[in-house]
């Protein structure tokens, strides 16, 4: 049942931009830039952009036409297709996660918008939220704010928690930073954190043995390429040993996970896609300052909290905006 609807409104509009495209007489080229597979217009991140660009009158068959790359986990290639992408003539080029950003950045002098990157600032990939400079803005993360709420949600679903295990790529700067900020939420929560940082697939067997040595009470998965496609591996693992585990994404719930807690992906695709709106409409990266999430949203599958023999609370239930039966 659904408590709020939140892939509904894309928090473009809120922007207030006037719907220009059609007036400028021309198609535009934006670049869809993937660490993972390429975003297909069923993908939720493609179709939140699509969504949000014709909320500002740009519609794909009528004036504007994607270009789509996709790295399927592997990295090295980002700065191939970054040059792809150039080479077809984008207007600006639309990354998720981290390594794109930075591959995009150091490869062009075209605009770049980032959603998904972490803390850009602590990346370097700008000097600061309000003067990003250079030629790339975007959705920052808001990690060290978000994660205390993540793990307060999982002790609600397990009252003994005492140790969690922090799963992420350890290769990410954008993700090792959103791990540094789980370990020190949890340290003030009095939770102690078993670090399994993995580089590379077979790493996650690794990961799965340390676990299996030293149980941790509950999983959190920090959410990138190399995790997301190795995910059904995380909710099998969650599942053998009955141990809850606390996602970023609600898609990952869809998928079979048991609780999501993070930024709302509506709101946050449709800005990411207003600021390209932005750009095609004429402004320059540098005088767009990063956006921050400002509504979040709480998944949960009761299919999998039975599964696991776990009961939600009803303050829990009551919390929830989406409770997946």
């Amino acid at each position: 049942m659904h408590r709020r609807q939140f892939f509904g409104l894309l928090g473009g509009a809120a922007l207030g931009l006037p719907k220009m495209a059609a007036a400028q007489g021309r198609v535009f080229r934006v670049g869809l830039l993937s660490p993972g597979p390429i975003l297909t217009d069923n993908n939720p991140i493609a179709a939140g952009m699509i969504r949000g660009l014709a909320a500002h009158g740009y519609e794909p068959g009528k004036n504007v036409e994607f270009e789509r790359r996709g790295a399927d986990g592997h990295l090295d290639r980002l700065p191939q297709l970054v040059g792809e992408l150039v080479a077809s003539k984008v207007d600006v080029i639309a990354t998720t996660g981290f390594p794109t950003a930075l591959a995009a950045k150091q490869a062009t002098s075209l605009p770049i918008v980032a959603v998904n990157a972490g803390d850009p600032v602590g990346t370097g990939l700008i000097n600061s939220l309000s003067h990003p400079d250079g030629n790339l803005t975007g959705i920052s993360d808001v990690s060290a704010e978000v994660t205390p709420k993540r793990l307060e949600l999982l002790k609600q679903m397990a009252a003994n928690l005492r140790r969690v295990a922090v799963l992420w790529n350890a290769d990410d700067l954008g993700m090792t930073l959103r791990y540094r900020a789980s370990e020190t939420g949890a340290q003030a929560l009095g939770i102690s954190v078993q670090a399994l940082g993995v580089r590379e697939p077979d790493d996650f067997n690794d990961a799965f043995v340390a676990m299996e040595r030293d149980m941790p009470d509950a999983i959190l998965m920090v959410t990138d390429s190399l995790t997301l496609l190795n995910r059904k591996r995380i909710f099998d693992f969650a599942a053998a040993h009955r141990l809850p585990a606390i996602y970023e994404f609600g898609f990952l719930v869809h998928d079979g996970g048991l609780i999501s807690y993070g930024p709302d992906e509506g709101e946050m695709y449709g800005r990411w896609a207003a600021l390209v709106a932005r750009i095609l409409g004429g402004a320059k990266p540098a005088d767009l300052p990063f956006e921050e999430p400002t509504k979040f949203a709480l998944f949960i599958n009761l299919k999998t909290a039975q599964a696991l023999g776990l009961t939600p609370p009803p303050l829990f239930l009551a919390q929830a905006d989406e409770v997946i039966e």
